[in-house]
């Protein structure tokens, strides 16, 4: 396999299912673009059971480490993974930490990774924040004037 994924159009696995899944002998997935909805991705389920195992592995790694070598000696490398942890203060690193291995530990149990890329976004956006003197100024504004009350979210249907 030479490449972790490959575009293909949506129509092409509806008119040529086998030529599409035949991809999967070169790449570890197929990335199949719609026009009006979300991309899909194909894989084979040897692949997905040997991501979730990798996951799986890391997450107790990532825990015992901080267990077992403390969270000084993880947060030494955390700049070697995620740069933008530069930006932080100490007391959200150690946060950042503290919630990285529960939520690592619980989405590998679940075997759903969502829950670690969202807290990955949340905390780069809070590091975005910190690097930008503009941002964290209108961050630090307080609201003027009252802005009424919010409306109830409508249920989708």
């Amino acid at each position: 396999m030479s490449y972790a994924y490959s575009v293909v159009p949506f129509s092409d696995l509806l008119h040529k299912p086998a030529m599409t899944a035949g991809l999967l002998d070169k790449v570890r997935a197929l990335r199949l673009r719609r026009r009006d909805a979300g991309d899909l991705a194909l894989m084979r389920v040897e692949q997905l059971d040997a991501e979730g195992t990798v996951v799986d592995f890391t997450a107790r790694l990532l825990a015992g480490m901080v267990r077992r070598l403390g969270a000084d000696a993880v947060r030494a490398v955390l700049p070697d993974a995620v740069p933008w942890v530069v930006f932080l203060p100490a007391a959200d690193i150690d946060q950042f930490l503290v919630d990285l291995v529960e939520v690592t530990q619980g989405a590998a149990a679940l075997e759903n990774l969502a829950p670690v890329a969202t807290l990955l976004d949340q905390w780069r956006n809070s590091a975005e924040i910190y690097a930008d003197p503009v941002l964290m100024e209108l961050v630090r504004q307080n609201p003027e004037g009252d802005f009424g009350p919010v409306p109830i979210p409508k249920a989708e249907g």
